[in-house]
């Protein structure tokens, strides 16, 4: 399956990295208004990076959850290895500051390689690996997911949108992607179910997106350590509201 990848986003995002926090975030309404808090984001830098397109398989199902193994169609989790997936979002002007009050929508494929909600895929009606939060006073979410696994013509990665509202009015959208380390997807790879496919087809250095916009995909790493049950993957987004 190769994803049709439609243009990419003009809008621009700088990723922070530094500490990261584990946990999830307080349940919000959808309609929350993103404000900057002004807590400061514990990071030496913003390193501004383009935005990534959105790709065909966003769904905006509005699924305000922390764990998305899950999927309520039937309340069957989606098998895979466990990964500990934390935002930072921070609002970037002349310094970094906690970007509160922002919904942040994540999507990926299963192990499989089988992306939900997609008739392509004969998976309409289920919403697995779907969801949303809203950032808390840190600028920081936290979801409870699977390793992403596969498919033809792509890298591992995981889409993500973050998304301000003032009352039931966007005000401001950012879509992009993360990948991750070859090396600990080859190892991720080696277990049941992900072994069941066989070697992959495409790696970071020839992936398409990873490879757009000189090499833009290196500034969308994600922070990847082992855990006591599977992963924890952390990213730091900085975005220019205006």
């Amino acid at each position: 399956m190769l994803a049709v990848l439609g243009a990419a986003g003009s809008a621009i995002v700088a990723a922070c990295a530094g500490s990261t926090r584990t946990g999830s975030a307080p349940t919000a309404s959808t309609s929350a208004t993103a404000s900057a808090s002004g807590v400061p984001v514990a990071t030496p830098t913003c390193i501004v990076t383009p935005a990534e397109t959105e790709g065909p398989y966003f769904v905006d199902d509005r699924l305000n959850r922390a764990d998305i193994r899950v999927d309520p169609f039937d309340g069957s989790v989606r098998p895979g290895v466990s990964l500990s997936l934390t935002f930072n979002v921070a609002k970037v002007g002349t310094t970094c500051t906690a970007l509160e009050g922002a919904q942040v929508d994540v999507w990926h494929c299963d192990a499989l390689g089988v992306y939900s909600d997609v008739s392509a895929e004969s998976t309409v009606g289920k919403r697995y690996l779907r969801g949303y939060q809203v950032t808390d006073s840190t600028g920081t979410v936290t979801f409870s997911t699977i390793y992403p696994g596969w498919y033809q013509g792509r890298a591992v990665h995981i889409h993500f949108k973050v998304r301000t509202f003032s009352g039931a009015q966007k005000t401001f959208e950012f879509t992009s992607q993360i990948f991750f380390d070859d090396g600990i997807s080859d190892e991720v790879f080696q277990q049941s179910p992900y072994s069941s496919r066989g070697a992959r087809d495409t790696r970071n250095a020839v992936d398409m997106v990873y490879t757009s916009n000189n090499n833009s995909g290196a500034m969308l790493l994600a922070n990847v350590t082992r855990s006591d049950v599977g992963y924890r993957a952390s990213f730091g987004i900085g975005l220019r509201l205006a």
